[in-house]
């Protein structure tokens, strides 16, 4: 018997740094399964009209629109404008991050604050200005896209494990506030991914690429489309009794101590 419980016809998905990498594979997912994709950027115009031509030519209904997940007024204003042109928002993806690696001894309160204003507030930001018009129409989607350093911490990445450690319970505290309103909040946590910033790393001999591969039980970096499948869930009906979860996408590295250097 065919079911639809995955399919997002009729549905408005805003993804924020969505013009490439895992967000933009995100956003492809989504987008495949039937969401209008309402793309977020912020460096520059030209970017989100090429990452809008690029989802178009797979067929995907998207749409760009350029402001700072951090800036409050800009936040409430792209909200309004996202819903007078394309509807509610019915899904809404805080992908928008960034890393700064620095020992946390050398590091510039001005960065870590960097890290926690993007990888933290931001999602906050986004969540309260959505979050009412789901709570008017009792009903809605949040997925925060958090990471294995929400567990683990790792040499030079303190600022981006804080920020992540937080949105793991950010993401668990709007859904013990907003269940009541039909509104499942959960979160992504991706493992390590072949990415354009990760390919100088993942070379083979490279140290870092040769430890990702020995720590992950399924021996190798994830593919982006690898994400696709969970984010389709957790934007689905299928989800609609999970919440507060932290779905982990990470090819079995968190649950395993690992192995010896010398093990197959």
């Amino acid at each position: 018997m065919k079911t639809d419980m995955f399919d997002l016809t009729g549905k408005i998905a805003l993804v924020t740094g969505a013009t490439h990498g895992l967000g933009m594979a995100i956003a492809k997912g989504l987008g495949n399964a039937g969401a209008t994709i309402a793309v977020n950027g912020h460096s520059s115009k030209e970017k989100i009209a090429a990452a809008v031509k690029a989802y178009q030519s797979l067929g995907i209904n998207a749409h760009g629109y350029l402001f700072d997940v951090t800036n409050e007024e800009a936040v409430k204003s792209a909200v309004k404008i996202i819903h007078k042109e394309l509807g509610g928002i019915d899904i809404l993806v805080n992908n928008a991050g960034i890393i700064k690696r620095t020992p946390m001894a050398d590091m510039e309160v001005s960065d870590f604050k960097a890290v926690v204003d993007v990888d933290l507030v931001g999602p906050f930001i986004m969540s309260k200005y959505v979050a009412h018009d789901m709570i008017k129409k009792g009903s809605g989607k949040i997925i925060n896209i958090c990471s294995m350093m929400s567990e683990l911490g790792r040499n030079s990445v303190g600022a981006y494990a804080a920020a992540k450690g937080g949105l793991k319970m950010l993401t668990r505290n709007m859904a013990t506030e907003w269940a009541k309103h039909n509104i499942q909040v959960n979160g992504i946590g991706p493992g390590y991914f072949a990415t354009e910033q990760t390919a100088p790393i993942r070379v083979n001999g490279h140290p870092f690429n040769d430890f990702i591969i020995n720590r992950t039980p399924a021996a190798r970096w994830g593919d982006p489309d690898d994400l696709q499948g969970a984010a389709i869930f957790l934007a689905s009906r299928a989800s609609n009794f999970v919440n507060g979860h932290i779905l982990y996408v990470d090819g079995g590295i968190l649950a395993t101590i690992g192995k010896p250097h010398n093990e197959n």
